[in-house]
């Protein structure tokens, strides 16, 4: 049974991951594009896993700025982990201190949105089907870092082929795939727009936590969904 999951994990991840292969690769020739030796940039994708951040990361130090505005930049971006990992709180609460240890280091994007949906649908979140999702996108993510790094200046200039496109469009498939919730619309309509303010007013990365906690805001303040009562059920008297 604990290896069945742990398959049906490696099933569900596996589009995942190679949806996510392109990511790694551009990440590699970024990093070595701005100053990153090859084993630098793999130990980061190994170490920090977490793509966004790791772009901002290596932008930052190719700008040469101070440390520790790098730390807080990734930070920054990677807020919305905090926010996933109190999300997911529920479904994991039944491992064990070390299970949570690596549940939560494998805690991207994709796998919160898996985890919740598989929630939703009342299915169990067992730590085998949740280790198994993880690591089939996990170690490609460090291969295809690789990959990049050593062939990454054959490509060239990556937004010459569109290559900077990828991860809004990444990002918004993830934000669709709850479209079905109720008050969507509002919350990313008000998210996205803080965003907005914030890149404009504040800039990066901080614009990310800054339309992340102005959706997080407006949905606290909205009054719960109504719930459809059932209608009552008829009881007939026996004659």
């Amino acid at each position: 049974m604990r290896k069945d999951e742990f398959w049906e994990g490696v099933r569900g991840g596996f589009p995942i991951m190679l949806a996510a292969s392109p990511f790694g690769a551009l990440f590699g020739a970024l990093a070595v594009d701005n100053g990153f030796t090859i084993g630098d940039a793999v130990f980061m994708s190994a170490a920090v896993y977490a793509g966004a951040s790791q772009m901002v990361g290596i932008e930052l130090f190719g700008n040469h700025v101070q440390p520790w505005l790098v730390v807080l930049s990734v930070f920054a971006v990677n807020f919305r982990h905090v926010l996933y990992s109190a999300s997911i709180a529920k479904h994991v609460r039944h491992f064990t201190f070390v299970q949570k240890f690596f549940a939560f280091f494998l805690l991207v994007d994709p796998q919160y949105a898996e985890t919740e949906k598989r929630g939703e649908r009342g299915l169990p979140v067992t730590f085998p089907w949740y280790l198994g999702f993880g690591l089939v996108i996990y170690f490609p993510w460090i291969f295809n870092t690789l990959l990049g790094a050593i062939f990454g200046q054959l490509v060239g200039d990556p937004k010459a082929i569109g290559l900077d496109v990828l991860l809004p469009i990444y990002f918004l498939g993830l934000v669709m795939g709850f479209r079905k919730r109720d008050r969507f619309l509002p919350i990313v309509a008000v998210s996205a727009v803080a965003s907005v303010a914030g890149m404009h007013f504040v800039g990066s990365p901080w614009h990310v936590s800054i339309g992340a906690l102005a959706g997080i805001l407006l949905a606290a303040c909205l009054p719960p969904a109504e719930t459809v009562a059932a209608p009552p059920v008829a009881i007939e008297k026996e004659a």
